[in-house]
Protein backbone atom coordinates (compact mmCIF):
# COMPACT_ATOMS: atom_id res chain seq x y z
CA UNK A 1 0.00 0.00 0.00
CA UNK A 2 1.26 3.41 -1.10
CA UNK A 3 0.48 6.25 1.83
CA UNK A 4 1.59 9.77 2.23
CA UNK A 5 3.57 10.88 5.53
CA UNK A 6 2.41 13.60 8.00
CA UNK A 7 3.55 17.15 7.22
CA UNK A 8 3.52 19.69 10.09
CA UNK A 9 0.43 21.29 8.13
CA UNK A 10 -1.58 18.34 8.93
CA UNK A 11 -0.54 18.03 12.56
CA UNK A 12 -1.35 21.57 12.54
CA UNK A 13 -5.25 20.57 11.12
CA UNK A 14 -5.37 17.95 13.37
CA UNK A 15 -4.57 19.72 16.38
CA UNK A 16 -7.03 22.40 15.25
CA UNK A 17 -9.68 19.54 15.81
CA UNK A 18 -8.58 18.02 19.02
CA UNK A 19 -6.56 20.18 20.89
CA UNK A 20 -2.74 20.24 20.74
CA UNK A 21 -2.51 18.58 23.98
CA UNK A 22 -4.25 15.84 22.06
CA UNK A 23 -1.87 15.02 19.34
CA UNK A 24 1.41 13.74 20.61
CA UNK A 25 4.61 12.92 18.44
CA UNK A 26 7.30 12.25 21.52
CA UNK A 27 8.97 9.40 21.27
CA UNK A 28 8.13 7.64 24.52
CA UNK A 29 4.30 8.07 23.74
CA UNK A 30 4.93 6.39 19.72
CA UNK A 31 6.83 3.76 21.18
CA UNK A 32 3.67 3.36 23.52
CA UNK A 33 1.28 3.09 20.97
CA UNK A 34 3.22 1.14 18.64
CA UNK A 35 2.72 -2.46 20.59
CA UNK A 36 0.04 -4.04 22.19
CA UNK A 37 0.15 -7.59 23.73
CA UNK A 38 1.08 -9.61 20.41
CA UNK A 39 4.31 -11.06 21.07
CA UNK A 40 6.96 -8.36 20.89
CA UNK A 41 5.80 -6.64 17.76
CA UNK A 42 6.34 -2.58 17.78
CA UNK A 43 5.29 -0.41 14.75
CA UNK A 44 5.48 3.50 15.58
CA UNK A 45 3.03 5.33 14.50
CA UNK A 46 3.69 9.16 13.45
CA UNK A 47 1.47 10.68 15.74
CA UNK A 48 -1.13 9.64 18.20
CA UNK A 49 -4.13 11.67 18.30
CA UNK A 50 -6.98 11.40 21.30
CA UNK A 51 -10.45 12.39 19.97
CA UNK A 52 -13.29 13.26 22.00
CA UNK A 53 -16.49 12.88 20.14
CA UNK A 54 -17.65 11.30 17.10
CA UNK A 55 -17.14 14.85 15.44
CA UNK A 56 -13.85 15.32 15.76
CA UNK A 57 -12.89 11.37 14.53
CA UNK A 58 -14.97 12.65 11.56
CA UNK A 59 -13.20 15.35 10.48
CA UNK A 60 -9.83 13.34 11.42
CA UNK A 61 -10.88 11.08 9.06
CA UNK A 62 -11.98 12.95 6.12
CA UNK A 63 -8.63 15.09 6.54
CA UNK A 64 -6.72 11.14 6.38
CA UNK A 65 -8.97 10.47 3.19
CA UNK A 66 -8.24 13.13 1.36
CA UNK A 67 -4.53 13.50 2.20
CA UNK A 68 -3.72 8.89 2.42
CA UNK A 69 -2.82 8.83 5.52
CA UNK A 70 -3.13 5.52 7.83
CA UNK A 71 -5.27 5.56 10.47
CA UNK A 72 -5.30 2.55 12.99
CA UNK A 73 -8.03 2.90 16.14
CA UNK A 74 -6.64 1.73 19.45
CA UNK A 75 -8.28 0.44 22.64
CA UNK A 76 -6.70 -0.87 25.37
CA UNK A 77 -3.83 -2.17 23.70
CA UNK A 78 -4.99 -5.69 25.63
CA UNK A 79 -5.45 -7.26 21.79
CA UNK A 80 -3.21 -10.47 20.78
CA UNK A 81 -3.33 -10.55 17.14
CA UNK A 82 -1.76 -6.93 16.13
CA UNK A 83 -5.24 -5.00 15.49
CA UNK A 84 -4.09 -2.13 16.92
CA UNK A 85 -0.28 -2.00 15.25
CA UNK A 86 -0.04 1.15 12.97
CA UNK A 87 2.10 -1.16 10.90
CA UNK A 88 2.12 1.47 8.08
CA UNK A 89 3.02 4.38 10.65
CA UNK A 90 0.52 7.64 10.24
CA UNK A 91 -2.14 8.31 13.22
CA UNK A 92 -2.26 6.04 16.14
CA UNK A 93 -6.39 6.96 16.80
CA UNK A 94 -6.87 6.33 20.65
CA UNK A 95 -10.01 6.15 21.65
CA UNK A 96 -9.15 6.14 25.45
CA UNK A 97 -11.25 9.63 26.04
CA UNK A 98 -14.36 8.27 24.95
CA UNK A 99 -14.90 6.64 28.64
CA UNK A 100 -18.20 7.21 29.90
CA UNK A 101 -21.60 5.24 30.34
CA UNK A 102 -24.19 7.04 29.26
CA UNK A 103 -27.30 5.78 30.28
CA UNK A 104 -28.06 2.23 31.75
CA UNK A 105 -31.89 1.48 31.35
CA UNK A 106 -33.20 -0.69 33.33
CA UNK A 107 -36.43 -0.34 32.14
CA UNK A 108 -35.59 -2.28 28.74
CA UNK A 109 -32.48 -3.78 29.61
CA UNK A 110 -30.00 -1.80 27.78
CA UNK A 111 -27.41 0.22 27.70
CA UNK A 112 -25.67 3.23 26.00
CA UNK A 113 -21.62 3.31 26.51
CA UNK A 114 -18.67 4.90 24.94
CA UNK A 115 -15.93 2.51 23.18
CA UNK A 116 -13.34 3.51 25.93
CA UNK A 117 -15.59 2.37 28.83
CA UNK A 118 -13.37 -0.58 30.85
CA UNK A 119 -15.29 -4.34 30.33
CA UNK A 120 -14.84 -4.64 34.45
CA UNK A 121 -15.66 -1.14 35.08
CA UNK A 122 -19.17 -1.22 32.99
CA UNK A 123 -19.36 -4.92 34.93
CA UNK A 124 -19.74 -3.56 37.87
CA UNK A 125 -21.55 -0.75 37.34
CA UNK A 126 -24.70 -2.74 35.67
CA UNK A 127 -24.21 -5.22 38.83
CA UNK A 128 -24.94 -2.57 40.97
CA UNK A 129 -28.66 -2.27 39.66
CA UNK A 130 -28.79 -6.20 39.47
CA UNK A 131 -27.68 -6.34 35.63
CA UNK A 132 -25.39 -8.58 34.20
CA UNK A 133 -23.34 -8.11 31.22
CA UNK A 134 -21.83 -11.77 30.54
CA UNK A 135 -19.01 -11.31 28.04
CA UNK A 136 -15.70 -11.58 29.98
CA UNK A 137 -12.11 -11.55 28.12
CA UNK A 138 -9.49 -12.42 30.43
CA UNK A 139 -8.07 -8.78 30.11
CA UNK A 140 -11.55 -7.40 31.59
CA UNK A 141 -9.64 -5.41 34.14
CA UNK A 142 -8.34 -3.30 31.26
CA UNK A 143 -9.64 -4.04 27.75
CA UNK A 144 -11.93 -1.60 26.49
CA UNK A 145 -15.65 -2.47 25.48
CA UNK A 146 -14.48 -0.86 22.30
CA UNK A 147 -11.93 -3.48 21.73
CA UNK A 148 -14.65 -6.40 22.64
CA UNK A 149 -16.66 -4.67 19.69
CA UNK A 150 -13.94 -4.97 17.03
CA UNK A 151 -12.57 -8.20 17.98
CA UNK A 152 -16.47 -9.97 19.07
CA UNK A 153 -14.28 -11.01 22.01
CA UNK A 154 -15.81 -14.05 24.37
CA UNK A 155 -14.09 -14.80 27.90
CA UNK A 156 -15.70 -18.06 30.05
CA UNK A 157 -18.98 -16.82 30.29
CA UNK A 158 -19.93 -17.34 26.45
CA UNK A 159 -19.85 -20.93 26.87
CA UNK A 160 -23.83 -20.53 28.07
CA UNK A 161 -24.47 -16.74 27.02
CA UNK A 162 -22.34 -15.98 23.87
CA UNK A 163 -19.75 -13.71 23.09
CA UNK A 164 -19.47 -9.82 22.40
CA UNK A 165 -21.93 -10.11 19.25
CA UNK A 166 -24.89 -11.54 21.08
CA UNK A 167 -24.99 -8.30 23.12
CA UNK A 168 -24.74 -5.44 20.40
CA UNK A 169 -27.83 -4.20 19.46
CA UNK A 170 -26.94 -1.10 17.42
CA UNK A 171 -23.60 1.00 17.13
CA UNK A 172 -22.74 4.67 16.94
CA UNK A 173 -19.78 4.71 13.56
CA UNK A 174 -17.63 6.93 12.10
CA UNK A 175 -17.33 5.35 8.17
CA UNK A 176 -13.40 5.99 6.54
CA UNK A 177 -15.02 8.71 4.42
CA UNK A 178 -16.38 10.84 7.53
CA UNK A 179 -19.87 9.94 7.94
CA UNK A 180 -21.55 9.19 10.72
CA UNK A 181 -24.43 6.44 11.05
CA UNK A 182 -26.10 4.52 13.15
CA UNK A 183 -26.05 0.57 12.52
CA UNK A 184 -29.20 -0.77 13.34
CA UNK A 185 -32.01 0.03 15.86
CA UNK A 186 -32.44 -0.45 20.19
CA UNK A 187 -34.45 -3.49 19.95
CA UNK A 188 -33.99 -6.77 20.22
CA UNK A 189 -35.71 -7.61 17.60
CA UNK A 190 -34.70 -6.13 13.79
CA UNK A 191 -35.11 -7.57 10.03
CA UNK A 192 -34.74 -4.37 8.68
CA UNK A 193 -32.37 -4.44 5.96
CA UNK A 194 -28.71 -6.11 5.84
CA UNK A 195 -27.43 -6.50 9.54
CA UNK A 196 -24.89 -3.86 9.46
CA UNK A 197 -24.05 -4.02 13.31
CA UNK A 198 -23.10 -7.71 13.00
CA UNK A 199 -21.11 -6.57 10.34
CA UNK A 200 -19.10 -3.87 12.57
CA UNK A 201 -18.87 -6.38 15.58
CA UNK A 202 -15.31 -8.35 14.59
CA UNK A 203 -14.57 -6.43 12.00
CA UNK A 204 -11.25 -5.10 13.81
CA UNK A 205 -11.68 -1.80 13.18
CA UNK A 206 -10.93 -1.98 9.26
CA UNK A 207 -14.84 -0.84 8.42
CA UNK A 208 -15.36 2.06 10.72
CA UNK A 209 -14.99 4.12 14.25
CA UNK A 210 -17.61 2.72 16.88
CA UNK A 211 -18.28 6.07 18.77
CA UNK A 212 -21.04 4.69 21.06
CA UNK A 213 -22.35 0.97 22.02
CA UNK A 214 -25.96 0.31 22.85
CA UNK A 215 -25.82 -3.10 24.26
CA UNK A 216 -28.60 -5.82 25.66
CA UNK A 217 -28.47 -6.89 29.65
CA UNK A 218 -29.75 -9.70 31.57
CA UNK A 219 -30.74 -10.09 35.12
CA UNK A 220 -28.19 -10.73 37.42
CA UNK A 221 -27.73 -14.32 38.70
CA UNK A 222 -27.72 -14.32 42.33
CA UNK A 223 -25.67 -17.67 42.85
CA UNK A 224 -22.41 -19.38 41.37
CA UNK A 225 -20.94 -22.62 42.54
CA UNK A 226 -17.18 -23.35 41.42
CA UNK A 227 -15.28 -26.42 40.95
CA UNK A 228 -11.90 -27.53 39.89
CA UNK A 229 -11.31 -31.14 38.30
CA UNK A 230 -7.85 -32.48 38.10
CA UNK A 231 -7.65 -35.03 34.96
CA UNK A 232 -4.34 -37.94 34.72
CA UNK A 233 -4.51 -37.28 31.10
CA UNK A 234 -5.30 -34.00 29.15
CA UNK A 235 -7.45 -36.36 26.29
CA UNK A 236 -9.74 -37.91 29.21
CA UNK A 237 -10.27 -33.72 30.56
CA UNK A 238 -10.58 -32.94 26.88
CA UNK A 239 -12.97 -35.96 25.91
CA UNK A 240 -15.01 -34.97 29.49
CA UNK A 241 -15.96 -31.69 28.20
CA UNK A 242 -18.85 -32.42 25.70
CA UNK A 243 -20.17 -35.14 28.54
CA UNK A 244 -20.83 -32.26 29.95
CA UNK A 245 -23.34 -31.07 27.93
CA UNK A 246 -25.07 -33.98 26.33
CA UNK A 247 -25.63 -35.20 29.80
CA UNK A 248 -27.78 -32.15 29.72
CA UNK A 249 -25.76 -29.63 31.83
CA UNK A 250 -25.14 -26.05 30.60
CA UNK A 251 -22.01 -24.60 32.80
CA UNK A 252 -21.75 -20.92 32.89
CA UNK A 253 -18.22 -21.35 31.77
CA UNK A 254 -16.06 -24.75 31.38
CA UNK A 255 -12.31 -23.93 31.22
CA UNK A 256 -9.57 -26.21 30.66
CA UNK A 257 -6.02 -25.70 31.68
CA UNK A 258 -3.00 -27.88 30.97
CA UNK A 259 -0.58 -28.82 33.65
CA UNK A 260 2.16 -26.61 32.50
CA UNK A 261 -0.46 -23.24 32.47
CA UNK A 262 -1.61 -24.26 35.91
CA UNK A 263 2.39 -24.94 37.36
CA UNK A 264 3.64 -21.53 35.27
CA UNK A 265 0.57 -19.33 36.40
CA UNK A 266 0.69 -20.14 40.46
CA UNK A 267 4.48 -19.75 40.47
CA UNK A 268 3.76 -16.06 38.63
CA UNK A 269 0.59 -15.06 41.18
CA UNK A 270 2.74 -17.14 44.21
CA UNK A 271 -0.33 -18.99 44.95
CA UNK A 272 -0.84 -22.46 46.30
CA UNK A 273 -4.12 -23.02 45.72
CA UNK A 274 -4.17 -26.05 43.48
CA UNK A 275 -2.16 -28.67 44.49
CA UNK A 276 -0.39 -30.39 41.73
CA UNK A 277 0.74 -33.56 42.41
CA UNK A 278 2.73 -35.21 39.03
CA UNK A 279 0.54 -37.11 37.67
CA UNK A 280 -2.22 -34.78 36.88
CA UNK A 281 -1.95 -33.56 33.46
CA UNK A 282 -5.05 -30.98 33.25
CA UNK A 283 -7.93 -29.59 35.09
CA UNK A 284 -11.38 -28.73 34.18
CA UNK A 285 -12.54 -25.22 35.73
CA UNK A 286 -16.17 -25.53 36.04
CA UNK A 287 -19.05 -23.14 37.10
CA UNK A 288 -22.48 -23.75 37.54
CA UNK A 289 -24.94 -20.10 38.05
CA UNK A 290 -28.93 -19.17 38.54
CA UNK A 291 -31.33 -17.93 40.73
CA UNK A 292 -32.21 -21.03 43.07
CA UNK A 293 -28.80 -22.33 45.08
CA UNK A 294 -30.55 -25.88 45.80
CA UNK A 295 -31.29 -26.06 41.93
CA UNK A 296 -26.91 -25.02 41.56
CA UNK A 297 -25.82 -27.68 44.26
CA UNK A 298 -27.60 -30.71 42.56
CA UNK A 299 -26.30 -30.02 39.48
CA UNK A 300 -22.72 -29.52 40.92
CA UNK A 301 -22.92 -33.08 42.48
CA UNK A 302 -24.40 -34.69 39.32
CA UNK A 303 -21.83 -32.49 37.19
CA UNK A 304 -18.90 -33.82 39.45
CA UNK A 305 -20.27 -37.43 39.59
CA UNK A 306 -20.03 -37.63 35.74
CA UNK A 307 -16.23 -37.02 36.38
CA UNK A 308 -15.83 -39.58 38.30
CA UNK A 309 -16.03 -42.11 35.46
CA UNK A 310 -12.50 -40.50 34.46
CA UNK A 311 -9.42 -40.85 36.10
CA UNK A 312 -9.78 -38.08 38.55
CA UNK A 313 -7.95 -36.64 41.63
CA UNK A 314 -9.99 -35.36 44.17
CA UNK A 315 -12.19 -32.59 43.14
CA UNK A 316 -11.91 -29.15 44.80
CA UNK A 317 -15.26 -27.35 45.30
CA UNK A 318 -14.44 -23.56 45.94
CA UNK A 319 -16.49 -23.47 49.61
CA UNK A 320 -16.00 -19.54 49.61
CA UNK A 321 -15.67 -16.31 47.45
CA UNK A 322 -12.36 -15.62 48.48
CA UNK A 323 -11.36 -19.03 46.82
CA UNK A 324 -13.53 -18.90 43.65
CA UNK A 325 -11.75 -15.26 43.05
CA UNK A 326 -8.22 -17.06 43.63
CA UNK A 327 -9.47 -20.19 40.98
CA UNK A 328 -10.33 -17.07 38.44
CA UNK A 329 -7.23 -15.15 39.52
CA UNK A 330 -5.26 -18.68 38.32
CA UNK A 331 -7.66 -18.99 34.89
CA UNK A 332 -7.42 -15.27 34.08
CA UNK A 333 -3.59 -14.91 34.22
CA UNK A 334 -1.95 -17.96 32.73
CA UNK A 335 -1.62 -15.99 29.30
CA UNK A 336 0.56 -13.40 31.53
CA UNK A 337 2.18 -15.82 33.37
CA UNK A 338 2.88 -17.94 29.70
CA UNK A 339 4.83 -14.95 28.11
CA UNK A 340 6.78 -14.39 30.95
CA UNK A 341 7.99 -17.96 31.78
CA UNK A 342 9.04 -18.28 28.13
CA UNK A 343 9.17 -16.63 24.46
CA UNK A 344 5.93 -18.15 22.89
CA UNK A 345 3.47 -17.43 20.03
CA UNK A 346 -0.26 -17.84 20.91
CA UNK A 347 -2.69 -19.61 18.14
CA UNK A 348 -6.05 -19.11 19.18
CA UNK A 349 -8.08 -22.16 17.67
CA UNK A 350 -11.27 -23.45 18.10
CA UNK A 351 -13.03 -26.69 16.85
CA UNK A 352 -16.45 -27.95 17.67
CA UNK A 353 -16.06 -29.07 21.21
CA UNK A 354 -16.58 -32.69 20.83
CA UNK A 355 -13.88 -32.25 18.62
CA UNK A 356 -11.22 -31.20 21.38
CA UNK A 357 -9.96 -34.57 21.68
CA UNK A 358 -8.51 -34.75 18.74
CA UNK A 359 -7.22 -31.07 18.48
CA UNK A 360 -4.95 -31.14 21.16
CA UNK A 361 -3.98 -35.04 20.43
CA UNK A 362 -3.02 -33.62 16.62
CA UNK A 363 -1.56 -30.12 18.67
CA UNK A 364 0.91 -32.46 20.55
CA UNK A 365 1.68 -34.45 17.80
CA UNK A 366 2.65 -31.32 15.24
CA UNK A 367 4.52 -30.28 18.22
CA UNK A 368 6.64 -33.70 18.38
CA UNK A 369 7.08 -33.02 14.44
CA UNK A 370 8.57 -29.43 14.44
CA UNK A 371 10.17 -29.84 17.88
CA UNK A 372 8.26 -27.79 20.05
CA UNK A 373 6.25 -27.96 23.15
CA UNK A 374 3.08 -26.55 23.83
CA UNK A 375 0.47 -25.52 26.36
CA UNK A 376 -3.23 -25.26 25.72
CA UNK A 377 -5.81 -23.41 28.08
CA UNK A 378 -9.05 -21.92 27.44
CA UNK A 379 -12.88 -21.74 27.26
CA UNK A 380 -13.12 -25.68 26.58
CA UNK A 381 -17.00 -25.26 26.47
CA UNK A 382 -16.94 -23.80 23.57
CA UNK A 383 -14.50 -25.18 21.73
CA UNK A 384 -12.36 -22.47 21.99
CA UNK A 385 -8.38 -23.64 22.62
CA UNK A 386 -5.66 -21.07 23.04
CA UNK A 387 -2.37 -22.90 21.83
CA UNK A 388 0.55 -21.48 23.24
CA UNK A 389 3.83 -22.62 21.18
CA UNK A 390 6.84 -22.90 22.93
CA UNK A 391 10.14 -21.61 21.31
CA UNK A 392 12.35 -24.05 23.43
CA UNK A 393 15.32 -24.87 21.79
CA UNK A 394 14.58 -24.20 18.29
CA UNK A 395 16.55 -21.81 16.58
CA UNK A 396 15.95 -18.13 16.11
CA UNK A 397 15.55 -18.75 12.35
CA UNK A 398 13.70 -21.57 12.44
CA UNK A 399 11.28 -19.65 15.06
CA UNK A 400 11.64 -16.03 13.07
CA UNK A 401 10.80 -17.86 9.43
CA UNK A 402 8.72 -20.33 7.79
CA UNK A 403 9.87 -23.32 9.41
CA UNK A 404 7.18 -22.17 12.59
CA UNK A 405 5.15 -20.92 9.75
CA UNK A 406 4.56 -24.21 8.60
CA UNK A 407 3.80 -25.45 11.83
CA UNK A 408 1.11 -23.18 12.59
CA UNK A 409 -0.47 -23.67 9.29
CA UNK A 410 -0.46 -27.39 10.30
CA UNK A 411 -2.82 -26.24 13.17
CA UNK A 412 -4.61 -24.50 11.62
CA UNK A 413 -5.16 -27.18 8.78
CA UNK A 414 -6.47 -29.20 11.76
CA UNK A 415 -8.50 -26.94 13.26
CA UNK A 416 -10.86 -26.97 9.47
CA UNK A 417 -10.68 -30.25 8.98
CA UNK A 418 -12.27 -30.94 12.46
CA UNK A 419 -14.72 -28.24 11.43
CA UNK A 420 -13.47 -25.45 12.61
CA UNK A 421 -11.47 -22.00 12.63
CA UNK A 422 -8.31 -20.27 12.49
CA UNK A 423 -9.56 -17.44 15.75
CA UNK A 424 -12.49 -17.88 18.26
CA UNK A 425 -12.00 -14.16 20.39
CA UNK A 426 -8.97 -12.81 19.21
CA UNK A 427 -8.84 -11.57 15.18
CA UNK A 428 -6.93 -12.24 12.43
CA UNK A 429 -5.45 -9.13 12.52
CA UNK A 430 -1.76 -9.14 11.68
CA UNK A 431 -0.59 -12.41 12.54
CA UNK A 432 -3.14 -15.05 11.22
CA UNK A 433 -3.98 -12.77 7.64
CA UNK A 434 -1.90 -15.02 5.66
CA UNK A 435 -3.58 -18.76 6.87
CA UNK A 436 -7.21 -16.79 5.80
CA UNK A 437 -6.58 -18.67 2.62
CA UNK A 438 -7.17 -22.06 4.82
CA UNK A 439 -10.27 -21.85 6.01
CA UNK A 440 -12.09 -19.38 3.40
CA UNK A 441 -12.64 -20.14 -0.16
CA UNK A 442 -11.26 -17.31 -2.97
CA UNK A 443 -14.55 -16.11 -3.46
CA UNK A 444 -15.93 -15.73 0.02
CA UNK A 445 -11.99 -14.15 0.63
CA UNK A 446 -12.94 -11.73 -2.64
CA UNK A 447 -16.34 -10.53 -1.07
CA UNK A 448 -14.94 -9.63 2.23
CA UNK A 449 -12.68 -7.68 0.65
CA UNK A 450 -15.29 -5.95 -1.78
CA UNK A 451 -16.84 -4.99 1.13
CA UNK A 452 -13.56 -3.07 2.62
CA UNK A 453 -13.22 -1.49 -0.32
CA UNK A 454 -17.07 0.11 -0.37
CA UNK A 455 -16.79 1.17 3.35
CA UNK A 456 -13.47 2.04 2.74
CA UNK A 457 -12.48 3.03 -0.88
CA UNK A 458 -8.92 4.24 -0.23
CA UNK A 459 -8.05 1.75 2.28
CA UNK A 460 -7.07 4.13 5.26
CA UNK A 461 -8.38 2.48 7.82
CA UNK A 462 -6.31 -0.11 9.69
CA UNK A 463 -4.58 -1.38 6.72
CA UNK A 464 -2.62 -4.42 6.82
CA UNK A 465 -4.91 -6.21 8.80
CA UNK A 466 -7.36 -9.49 7.79
CA UNK A 467 -6.48 -8.81 4.92
CA UNK A 468 -2.78 -7.36 4.04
Amino acid sequence: MSFNKITPAIIKQIQKIVGESYVLYDNENLLNYGHDETEDFVYKPEIVVKPNTAKEISEILILANNELIPVTPRGAGTGLSGGALPIYGGISLSMERFNQILEIDERNLQATVEPGVINEVFQNEVKKVGLFYPPDPASKGSCFLGGNVAESSGGPKCVKYGTTKDYILNLEVVLPTGEIIYTGANTLKNSTGYNITQLMVGSEGTLGIVTKIIVRLLPNPKYNLLMLVPFRSLDEAATAVSDVFRAGFIPSALELMERDALVWVSRFVESKTVKLPDDIHAHLLIEVDGNDLDVLMREMEAIAELMTKYNVDDILFADSEAQKEELWKLRRRINEAVKSNAVSKEQDTVVPRAELPKLVRGVKDIGAKYNFKSVGYGHAGDGNLHIRIIKGDLTNEQWNGQYIKDAIAEIFILCKKLGGTISGEHGVGLIQQEYMGIVFAQKALELQKGIKKTFDPNGILNPGKMFG
